[in-house]
Formats: C-alpha cells, structure tokens, sequence
C-alpha cells in the first residue's frame, strides 16, 4: 500500500490536520498514518501538551476515520524525534508498504533544516499541503516533491489554545469528540490547563 506519513504534535489535533490527511487520500494514497510526535526537535517540551493527551485526542479525533490511523512508534523511538529515523523504522517494520512523507507548506520553508532532509525526499518522497502561510521556496519544483491540489486552510493548534483560554468557541475547528474532551479539560480555568 502506498502510506502517507504525517508527523506531528497534534497540540491539539484539529480540523486542519483531518483536511490534510482526506486531501493525500483523494490523491491515491491507500492511507494516511499521524505519527504523534512526543517531541518534536523544533519546539520546546513547555510548548507541548504531554504525549498521552495528545495521543488521545488523535485516538478521539480518527475513531470513525477509515483510512487514516494513528501511530505512537515514536515514543519507543530515541528523541528527540528526527523523521528521517522514524521513515526508516517504518520501512524496516513495515516492508510490504511504500511510505512517503506529509507535510503542510509552512514546513517546507523550514524543511532544509530538518536532519537528512535529502534523503528523506529522495528514499521517500514528500507530499506537500499548501497553506496560505507557506511559501514553497526552493523546493517547489524538485523531483520527488508533489504538491496537493487542495484548498487553502487558516487553522492552527496555537489559534486553538488561545480561544480556550480566552473562553471562545472552537466549535468547527476540532472534531466533536475533541471539543468535548477539550472543554472538559478548560471548564475550571481560563488558562491553560495542567494535564
């Protein structure tokens, strides 16, 4: 099967993640697996809500999900979380399977900066969402980058947290089931919760 890869913190997993992993499946992937990622080497670990929250949100959010799974194989794997190692451990695992990276197009502008960042493109492949924060730079019109057709979404995990604390509505940026639960964990405090 042909596999996306789409590592990340998922902090907290929303509605733009789903639309980034439906928009690899439209484009011929067999399925997408999210690779929660418990930490990831370009953010602090006070950034990030601890990996078991996250994890579960993610479990929450793909319940009812077909063909996108979820994956906590980096949390065995040595941090921080470099994906190259993560592509190879896969592949090892997983030999039957054709694997390929996923990223948003925010994380192309950085992407050279991102360990083995080559290789990753020439044994894997990258699939890239646009987003209208993402510039595609240098690696546009390489071989062994393919670029969804998709449309454009403004969504982000910090946006997210910043209404909960604010006391706002999220309603239609995370699944049902992550609201609630994200709801739940805010009622008692308009900051940010401890989990």
């Amino acid at each position: 099967m042909k596999i996306a890869i789409y590592s990340g913190s998922f902090n907290p997993i929303h509605n733009g993640h789903l639309a980034v992993a439906r928009a690899a499946l439209s484009e011929g992937y067999d399925e997408v697996w999210m690779v929660v990622s418990p930490q990831n080497p370009h953010k602090s670990k006070e950034e990030l809500w601890p990996f078991e929250e996250r994890m579960k949100m993610v479990k929450l959010c793909l319940a009812n999900e077909e063909h996108i799974k979820f994956s906590d194989c980096e949390n065995t794997l040595p941090r921080p979380s470099y994906t190259i190692n993560t592509l190879e451990y896969l592949r090892e695992q997983h030999p039957e399977h054709q694997f390929s990276l996923l990223i948003g197009g925010d994380n192309l502008q950085k992407f050279h900066l991102w360990k083995d960042y080559q290789k990753i493109i020439d044994s894997f492949g990258l699939i890239v969402y646009p987003r209208a924060s993402g510039k595609a730079i240098q690696f546009e019109n390489q071989s062994g980058i393919h670029i969804l057709s998709a449309p454009l979404l403004n969504i982000s995990s910090s946006g997210i947290k910043k209404l909960l604390t604010e006391n706002q509505s999220i309603h239609g940026l995370v699944s049902t089931e992550v609201e609630k639960y994200l709801l739940q964990k805010f009622k008692t405090t308009r900051s940010e919760p401890k989990f």
